[in-house]
């Protein structure tokens, strides 16, 4: 039986690890990115980012599209730095120099004020078809200086309070349970089935009649 095709439109090249992680179960040929595509330019608006990107990979290779807009909101910031989280602190600035920013901006502030969320909204587009959408959150609040080896992003000072622990140093298998990417890919479940079982049921006509 065939599989189903599903494209990642990320050149996040962690993300990518981590929703290949999240879809491991499904009987699902997850693809990364070609390099051909064009993506459109992210704004400040999560879901419209999510959504245009997937848009934008179903139409231009003809497959089933999943994209996600992700970013950290710090409390003590008004929210910031949010839908432009991967482009904090100005261009140049890889994880590490992000999150120096991101602590630097914090300086002073009292534990009790660190409080903040990650957030996450999903989208999948089939070329012709319906859109899908789901969002995710996480809990927690920021450390005063990095933790852990594992994750990207924010991950190392992102404290998780029901965990005890920085979201990097919580094993690969905890976080893709409790993460903020997992709980919106979650609520796109239902449409990663439905995928899966057209392909099947295509694979099995196109069988009946050779």
């Amino acid at each position: 039986m065939s599989r189903a095709r599903l494209v990642v439109a990320t050149g996040n090249a962690g993300k990518l690890r981590e929703i290949r992680a999240l879809l491991a179960q499904l009987d699902l040929e997850v693809q990364p990115l070609d390099p051909s595509v064009t993506l459109p330019e992210e704004g400040d608006d999560y879901a419209a980012n999510a959504l245009a990107k997937a848009r934008a990979s179903a139409e231009q290779l003809g497959l089933p599209a999943l994209a996600d807009d992700s970013g950290l909101e710090v409390d003590a910031l008004g929210g910031a730095p949010g839908a432009r989280s991967a482009r904090y602190g100005g261009p140049g600035l890889d994880d590490r120099g992000r999150v120096a920013h991101l602590l630097e901006a914090l300086a002073g502030t009292p534990r009790r004020e660190r409080t903040a969320r990650f957030v996450c909204h999903a989208a999948l587009v089939e070329p012709g078809g319906a859109a899908h959408a789901a969002v995710g959150t996480c809990a927690g609040r920021i450390l005063e200086a990095p933790r852990g080896a594992g994750g990207f992003g924010y991950d190392p000072v992102f404290w998780v309070e029901s965990h005890g622990a920085a979201m990097a140093e919580l094993p690969d298998s905890e976080k893709n349970r409790i993460s903020h990417r997992a709980r919106a890919l979650a609520g796109l479940e239902a449409a990663l089935a439905a995928l899966q079982k057209r392909a099947k049921t295509s694979s099995g006509d196109g069988q009946a009649g050779s």
